[in-house]
């Protein structure tokens, strides 16, 4: 009986899935692990708000899982474009996001997939989040066909549905997300538009501007600004007079968040797309977080800070490893799974990164697709008068 038992198990093991999230079956039963617990989190600094967000998440295993493999398979992703790009395989502009995991999980779990985002050029794990494979993320990183934007776009310019990218001027992308917002208003939909910049693009006039006519015609946009401490090579604190970016909205309210927590992110996200839809116009969020990399792959990341810096934050603040914590210390998950997951986790990216380097590059037929959307086959001149290219939609 006890080998039936062992049979089925591993049968199982595994392969339930539900809202497109594998949740792994250990060799223990369902009925072993707690299905729901209550997390303490970190309380949030406040700017003209009487209230913020709870200060207590309650998480599912089912939740807790589907967080840790999303943030995990971020995480792997990141570290083998770092590879492809120290093998030449990917070139240009790259900039990785691990370390800050629990942004992109966190603000996705407190909204819908009707609503929008718009980022700044770090832009993988949000392109992840937003539903794109990482095949296709890959892909695009080495400038293949089967890229999310057909290998032309490359690290910084990646889209999906209701994701707008992936910008690589600094701060350029803020007033693009308050007319998506504006848009929503608009539309009488009921949807948020959020809109994320960085502490390195937190003194750009635009951002202000976008501010005041915000806050004017009360457009429910979520501004969020990613502390990851260093904007470039320098120091928030050599960069800005004034570090608390959660006050920079001044008329607009704001909340300082725990950035490394994605139950933190996650509650302090449902918090601001409810003031959002509630009509009272936009809200400013500052996530606390740290990138492990440089700020690109040409900047070794260590000549301005200390390798004992980035590895205190590793040991003491790293957002898989406070999941995995968690779950683990409120029996709702064993470590036996995590194991599992992380296998084939690996596997995913090694599939991804092979279809990466072996799908064929773009042609130059076509180079002028997608200039217009929805329209007929147009001419496109190329380097010189006499070289003539088409555009397709």
């Amino acid at each position: 009986m006890q080998n039936m038992l062992t049979l089925i198990s591993n049968v199982f093991r595994g392969t339930a899935s539900k809202n497109g999230a594998r949740a792994v079956v250990s060799t223990r039963s369902y009925a072993d692990f707690t299905p729901q617990a209550t997390f303490d989190t970190k309380k949030c600094e406040l700017h003209r708000l009487d209230h913020g967000p709870p200060q207590q998440a309650v998480l599912t295993r089912e939740q807790g899982l589907q967080y840790y493999r999303t943030m995990q398979t971020m995480r792997r992703m990141e570290l083998k474009a770092d590879q492809l790009y120290k093998q030449r395989i990917i070139r240009g502009f790259c900039h990785l996001y691990d370390g800050q995991e629990a942004c992109a999980v966190g603000i996705e779990a407190g909204i819908t997939r009707e609503d929008h985002l718009i980022t700044a050029y770090r832009t993988h794990g949000y392109t992840m989040t937003r539903g794109v494979s990482v095949k296709e993320i890959l892909a695009e990183l080495t400038g293949r066909r089967g890229g999310v934007t057909k290998g032309k776009g490359g690290s910084m310019h990646m889209y999906g549905k209701n994701f707008y990218g992936g910008n690589g001027i600094v701060g350029a992308q803020v007033p693009l997300g308050a007319g998506v917002a504006l848009a929503c208003q608009y539309q009488g939909n009921n949807q948020v538009c959020v809109t994320l910049y960085g502490d390195g693009a937190a003194n750009q006039g635009q951002v202000f501007e976008s501010f005041n006519m915000a806050a004017l015609w009360k457009l429910p946009c979520i501004f969020i600004c990613e502390n990851n401490q260093y904007g470039m090579g320098t120091s928030m604190e050599r960069a800005s007079a004034s570090t608390e970016y959660y006050k920079r909205g001044d008329y607009i309210p704001g909340i300082r968040v725990d950035g490394m927590d994605v139950l933190c992110v996650r509650e302090a996200t449902k918090f601001a797309a409810d003031h959002c839809r509630s009509g009272k116009g936009p809200i400013l969020m500052e996530l606390q977080t740290y990138r492990y990399h440089g700020h690109s792959m040409s900047d070794p990341g260590v000549s301005y800070r200390t390798r004992e810096e980035i590895q205190e934050v590793r040991s003491k603040s790293d957002p898989i490893s406070m999941l995995k914590d968690r779950l683990v210390s409120h029996n709702m998950a064993s470590v036996e799974e995590f194991k599992e997951m992380d296998i084939e986790i690996r596997k995913e990216i090694e599939d991804a990164a092979q279809f990466a380097t072996s799908d064929p590059e773009p042609p130059l037929e076509d180079l002028c697709d997608h200039i217009f959307y929805n329209e007929g086959p147009i001419e496109v001149r190329g380097t010189n008068p006499w070289t003539k290219l088409k555009s397709r939609s």
